[in-house]
């Protein structure tokens, strides 16, 4: 199929504003992704956003009105999930990266609204990705529903003492401890181990790591693998 230079000219008019939307709604969502530490960050769901909605207008065009039309739009919803599943990964303990292809997958599908012209239900769909990912993740952690993984370090003069701290809080919480990586710089002893818990469960950690006399600090870090 070839297209003429006028041809062009009213095509490219005419999907530059679609691929300028795409590429602002998919990077609202990745700043989100990206605040968070996640690995879809800002390019990633821009890419993923702006493609889709190519994509979407180009099928319309080369198809027309035939019976393919809905092809390339239904193997963009294919590669998507191919992308998607290269983000889950499987833990010792947990599976992590389910929100994220999830994202992905969503952020695909508002990429397609916008190469079809649908403005208004592309915005609408990106307010509802933001509403989901921050109003119900921050429910989940308030309501004690979900469990996260945190990154602690703990520290003392004692390696013998300070893996028995910990023994004892993890068996307390009816945790497996599988062991900690251990440092020292001089005479201190720094212990680093990853917990699953509800908020009210690191809380729980976090005040027996700290009555421990064995214990001279106790410090926390979120972990960059929580969807």
């Amino acid at each position: 199929m070839d297209f003429n230079h006028l041809q062009q000219i009213a095509f490219t008019r005419d999907v530059a504003g679609r691929l300028l939307l795409a590429a602002a709604l998919g990077s609202v969502v990745g700043l989100d992704r990206e605040w968070h530490h996640h690995a879809s960050g800002v390019r990633t769901n821009v890419l993923i956003c702006f493609g889709a909605a190519l994509f979407t207008f180009l099928s319309a065009l080369i198809a027309g009105d035939s019976a393919n039309r809905a092809q390339i739009a239904s193997n963009i919803v294919q590669g998507i999930g191919f992308l998607g599943a290269g983000l889950i990964l499987h833990n010792r303990d947990r599976i992590s990266g389910l929100t994220g292809a999830a994202t992905v997958w969503a952020v695909a599908s508002i990429g397609m609204c916008c190469g079809a012209g649908l403005y208004l239900p592309a915005a609408f769909a990106t307010a509802l990705v933001l509403l989901v990912l921050e109003g119900i993740g921050l429910l989940e952690r308030k309501a004690n529903l979900k469990l996260y993984s945190r990154l602690y370090e703990v520290r003392g003069r004692d390696a013998l003492q300070l893996n028995l701290a910990v023994l004892r809080a993890m068996d307390h919480e009816k945790k497996p401890f599988h062991g900690a990586d251990e440092a020292n710089i001089g005479d201190l002893y720094r212990l680093t181990f990853h917990l699953a818990a509800t908020t009210r469960g690191h809380q729980r950690m976090l005040h027996a790591l700290q009555g421990a006399q064995a214990v001279d600090e106790v410090h926390t870090f979120a972990d960059v693998e929580n969807d």
